[in-house]
């Protein structure tokens, strides 16, 4: 009885389980599981699995994989951990990565604010969920020598970490060396380069590449002719209008940015500028994003090939998963420079 006055205790909704399940929809536990973990295929008739999806939307059932993993020790979730996943690149790896997961690991993203590279002390937060592994995007040697530990672990992009490490990455040395190359070839002299400002290996080798291929080809870069922003259009836009007067002044006609969108920013300043692309200015970037070949004019870039580098940093995940070790401990991708209107005006039409 509930005494005047007083609110009536709120009870806590009760778990629905598989056997409710079961029971709504006359089948055996076992074939609600096979429906509820996307196993049912060849193994349950279109009719049963009918009815027990009904039955699970009419009763709000749920698998418990938190409460799977307490029981077995480890759980069926990959943990990805990635910077801003805004950028296209990063939807891309992800479409990779679930291409080999598939319904037998659920993938978890675990996303830093843009242009911030992932720490060992928030990433070893979420190992409290008990996961089966961990793809890690872009981290440096440090960060994984602080998060050290037993977990399966593969790295993407980090062309500088120890050669003991799982990783997947991408040839941008032969990158940078085709930008500088295609420069040379149509006759430029003095450029610039406008980097990233995270702070990643795969970043810092991008640059490095891009300033000696420079070198070995005639190319003046001058130290004041190197800047760094945030991965971000609008900031690589504004960046780009502050620096163009002294870059322009200097004799600068070609400009090798980190990233495609570093491109973008300084195509959407040029247009407000007045400068004309390539005529003035050419300009090349990385990572050859879905709208790269679209824009106008379109951008030259390195295609670095994402949804492959996803699939093979989960195989090897797998790999390990399953007990073994991954054929190559650590594999590189080439790149291929995608010429555009940007950098050659044949190309803009």
């Amino acid at each position: 009885m509930i005494s005047e006055g007083k609110p009536a205790m709120k009870h806590a909704a009760r778990r629905v389980t598989a056997a409710m399940v079961a029971e709504h929809a006359g089948v055996s536990t076992a074939t609600v599981s096979l429906v509820a973990n996307g196993k049912s295929s060849g193994r349950v008739s279109k009719k049963n699995e009918e009815r027990v999806r009904e039955a699970i939307r009419e009763l709000g059932y749920y698998v418990d994989s938190i409460g799977s993993s307490l029981a077995k020790g480890v759980s069926s979730l990959v943990i990805l951990v990635a910077p801003d996943i805004s950028n296209p690149f990063f939807a891309k790896v992800i479409a990779g990565v679930r291409s080999v997961l598939g319904n037998d690991y659920q993938l978890l993203l675990s996303v830093t604010d843009a242009g911030i590279s992932p720490s060992a002390a928030e990433t070893r937060r979420l190992l409290g969920l008990r996961p089966a592994g961990l793809l890690v995007h872009a981290p440096t040697q440090e960060f994984l020598d602080d998060l050290s530990g037993p977990l399966p672990l593969v790295a993407l992009d980090a062309p500088q970490i120890d050669s003991a490490i799982p990783a997947v990455n991408m040839d941008v040395c032969q990158g940078a060396e085709d930008v500088v190359a295609h420069f040379a070839k149509l006759g430029h002299t003095k450029a610039a380069y406008l980097d990233a400002s995270t702070g990643t290996d795969t970043l810092t080798v991008r640059r490095e590449a891009f300033l000696a291929a420079a070198e070995r080809y005639g190319i003046e870069v001058l130290p004041t002719s190197i800047d760094s922003c945030m991965i971000d259009v609008n900031v690589a836009s504004q960046l780009f209008e502050q620096r163009w007067a002294s870059w322009h002044a200097n004799g600068v006609t070609a400009l090798g940015c980190a990233t495609d969108n570093h491109a973008f920013g300084v195509l959407h300043a040029a247009r407000k500028l007045g400068i004309e692309i390539p005529a003035q200015l050419a300009v090349a970037g990385f990572d050859d994003l879905p709208y790269s070949a679209t824009s106008n004019p379109g951008i030259t870039s390195v295609r670095l090939n994402a949804t492959e580098m996803g699939r093979q940093a989960a195989l090897k995940l797998r790999r390990i998963l399953d007990g073994g070790t991954p054929q190559e401990l650590q594999s590189t991708l080439p790149s291929e420079l995608m010429v555009r209107g940007s950098t050659d005006a044949k190309e803009h039409g």
